[in-house]
């Protein structure tokens, strides 16, 4: 079915929109002007919502708010947000009664005439999607980039050709009931996260290999061969398999040297690419990055191409990215940590021990393994949030312990920065890299990232 068909269908049937945020707002003005009759659902109050409320009333949507939002929906098709988790009890039911549960991406992916990249992982895919994207665009190719980043692509359906490029960032929760694969698929790594939506690790771990699963003999998967659950994905690829590898020397794939050359094997050659002190953005995660990139992008773009992105990107906001000095002391926004390895991460980027800013919402992540990077990175450990208590008392029980870093509870952020700004010393460095999500306290990781700089700058 091509998109003119998709709309045709479109026109009268009732679509419910599970979620009214930054990607459903535009599919649901979209629907209404192809003659959909379009419910918008959402746990929020009207008053919560404020104005958008209004603006979607006056573009012909209907309402339905507050706790029940999703009982009852006499609908046609329900579009689930890319944070609802699919098995709900209510769209469980909604299944049961003969209603279609969908996604925006996927039925993106069943209209899309491009070429396209997906991106899934647990920890650098936001910064490995932009790679990819901006090394196409280096190129002289059309881009579109979306999904778990940036604006919702199936409103831009229509102005998508066969000669485009699309990058999608996928999420697991957008993952777990997809039934297609894109034509070059890349997963980062696989570690715990997101367990306090998905029922277990397994289920985590099978939602991100949906992104291959369904992949055919003329597709490409790129797989982290230094991390074992991704390592076992192997198994399953259909197409053209290759790897990245920062511990090894790969046949297939891009891998770096013990120089600290990156290169690129690809069908009995091996080109070197570029020395990492080339990189403009630092830290080994974010080689990874590079590495994965390069692997995605071969044959696509010029060497050329790959080599001036990697010199000119600074890197994602919200990204281990420098606000300010002040005094001396250097600020950083890691907003984006939010998992203990994401966290990890960040800590290892830099080559002497931090003021750290951690806690948040409780996704029901071990923090152990963060302990001995705590412990050898950190200078003071500020710690806010829902997760407080828990991270302190995993740092007290950790054999390594000495009470090295001091431990500092503050109510919030604010607090924070505001004892920090009045005890830290000339060369210090601070970075919010939470190791959780944010939901205690903001909508999301950028709202977080963009009160932290806004704090920092008003000092």
């Amino acid at each position: 079915m091509d998109c003119k068909q998709f709309f045709h269908k479109l026109n009268g049937k009732k679509i419910a929109m599970c979620g009214i945020g930054i990607s459903n707002t535009p599919l649901i003005l979209n629907f209404l002007s192809k003659g959909a009759r379009v419910v918008a659902c959402d746990r929020r109050s009207r008053e919560q919502i404020g104005e958008l409320a209004d603006k979607l009333e006056n573009a012909g949507a209907e309402l339905k708010l507050g706790e029940n939002y999703l009982d009852n929906l006499e609908v046609d098709i329900i579009f689930r947000t890319p944070g609802m988790s699919f098995n709900l009890p209510e769209l469980e039911r909604a299944r049961k009664r003969g209603i279609a549960v969908t996604s925006e991406m996927e039925v993106f992916f069943d209209l899309c005439p491009a070429t396209i990249f997906a991106i899934t992982g647990s920890d650098g895919k936001t910064t490995t999607t932009t790679l990819i994207s901006k090394m196409l665009e280096a190129d002289g190719k059309k881009v579109f980039v979306g999904g778990n980043i940036g604006k919702p692509l199936l409103p831009e359906i229509e102005n998508i050709t066969a000669d485009d490029y699309v990058v999608v960032e996928l999420s697991s929760f957008q993952l777990i009931s997809m039934r297609k694969s894109p034509d070059v698929a890349v997963v980062t790594n696989v570690a715990p996260n997101h367990l306090d939506i998905h029922k277990d690790m397994d289920e985590y771990v099978e939602a991100k290999k949906n992104v291959l699963l369904h992949q055919n003999a003329f597709s490409r998967t790129v797989l982290n061969r230094d991390n074992e659950i991704t390592e076992g994905f192997r198994a399953f690829v259909r197409g053209q398999s290759l790897g990245f590898s920062m511990e090894r020397k790969l046949h297939n794939g891009a891998w770096l040297d013990t120089k600290g050359f990156l290169h690129m094997a690809y069908r009995g050659i091996d080109v070197p690419v570029i020395d990492r002190k080339e990189i403009a953005i630092v830290g080994d995660h974010n080689v990874q990055n590079y590495l994965a990139a390069i692997t995605a992008v071969w044959g696509y773009v010029s060497l050329d191409s790959i080599k001036k992105v990697a010199r000119e990107f600074m890197g994602v906001e919200h990204r281990i990215e420098f606000v300010r000095e002040v005094n001396g002391v250097k600020y950083y926004n890691d907003s984006i940590a939010s998992s203990p390895t994401r966290t990890i991460a960040g800590l290892k980027a830099f080559e002497q021990k931090v003021i750290l800013i951690a806690g948040g919402y409780d996704k029901h992540i071990p923090f152990e393994p963060m302990m001995p990077y705590i412990v050898d990175k950190v200078k003071t450990l500020y710690l806010c949030g829902a997760t407080a208590d828990k991270i302190e008392n995993c740092l007290r029980e950790f054999c390594e312990y000495n009470g090295e870093p001091e431990i500092i509870r503050v109510e919030n952020i604010a607090e924070a920065v505001e004892k920090i700004s009045k005890t830290a010393q000339k060369g210090d460095i601070v970075t919010l890299s939470p190791a959780c999500a944010s939901f205690d306290a903001y909508p999301n990781f950028v709202a977080r990232g963009n009160h932290f700089k806004e704090l920092v700058n008003n000092l």
